[in-house]
């Protein structure tokens, strides 16, 4: 995290015979900002678009970002997870979640109102099987458009990705997108913000059920929210508390899926990996 830092020079100037003369020399310049930045989490519990990704287990997060002045901008962010392995059952593993992403980011419309538009990899690097026939290769491409908006104390976006692939895993998919809209205030005591999340994902070409009609069309979609606060310690540190939850159907169990507690010492698929919770996360950045 840079820092403006201000230095006064002061000179003497003196003359064989009048008396000292001080002047004091002009600020030093402020050092350029960086292009380049990095951050990384500490989290209870890494949630994505209200699901768990790591069965509401702890997560370490990092990533860098390098922003050009035209708008230009290109980053890596990943994450540790275990919900590949949780859902398909065969062996099959991939222990982090790569996320690649580009795009241009410019205040086109007035400042404070910057548009966003790119475009986002996540990748997984399994091993151990191939997918059956309920979960395909969970690699996914999405383009986005955003809008951020500043009104005095609140700051936000209104953002949508449209998934160009099948999107995590989940077979006939491409096509889908989901719909974020977020707020922050800034309460202006102790450097507390107050956080609000809304979002919706659509799942696209999901078969319908089988049986006499009316037939209606298994709904892998849902509908995620988040009520948080964060602190900002200043350098770069923050801790962020919220509630996340979700209307995910837990009854697709193949999909949004976390495994059953212990008790049941099944190992089975029996719980939705959307359900409410608290997450906890300390980022520091760079």
């Amino acid at each position: 995290m840079n820092t403006l830092q201000k230095t006064a020079i002061a000179a003497a100037i003196s003359g064989l015979f009048a008396p000292a003369v001080f002047a004091q020399a002009a600020p030093a310049a402020a050092p350029e900002p960086s292009p380049v930045t990095a951050n990384v989490t500490i989290t209870n519990d890494y949630r994505y678009r209200g699901i768990s990704q790591t069965n509401y287990q702890p997560a370490i997060q990092g990533g860098f970002d390098y922003a050009h002045e035209s708008g230009l901008y290109i980053g890596n962010w990943n994450s540790t997870i275990s919900w590949i392995s949780n859902t398909t059952g065969n062996g099959i593993k991939a222990p982090v979640e790569m996320d690649f992403y580009g795009g241009f980011k410019k205040e086109l419309i007035a400042p404070g109102f910057a548009s966003d538009f790119g475009v986002l990899q996540y990748y997984y690097n399994q091993t151990g099987g191939k997918y059956n026939g309920q979960m395909v290769n969970p690699n996914t491409t999405e383009i986005y458009a955003a809008q951020n908006y500043t009104f005095g104390p609140v700051t936000g976006f209104g953002k949508v990705n449209y998934g160009l692939t099948n999107i995590f895993g989940i077979p006939n998919s491409s096509g889908s997108y989901y719909l974020d809209l977020t707020s922050n205030l800034d309460t202006g005591f102790w450097g507390i913000s107050l956080n609000g999340h809304i979002g919706y994902q659509y799942v696209a070409g999901q078969p319908y059920n089988s049986g006499p009609a009316p037939q209606t069309q298994n709904n892998l979609s849902y509908t995620d929210w988040k009520l948080g606060v964060t602190k900002d310690f200043g350098g770069g540190l923050s801790l962020a508390a919220s509630y996340v939850s979700t209307n995910a159907n837990p009854n697709w169990w193949n999909t949004w899926a976390a495994p059953s507690s212990l008790s049941s010492g099944s190992g089975g698929l029996q719980t939705t990996a959307g359900r409410g919770g608290a997450v906890v996360a300390l980022t520091k950045t760079f």
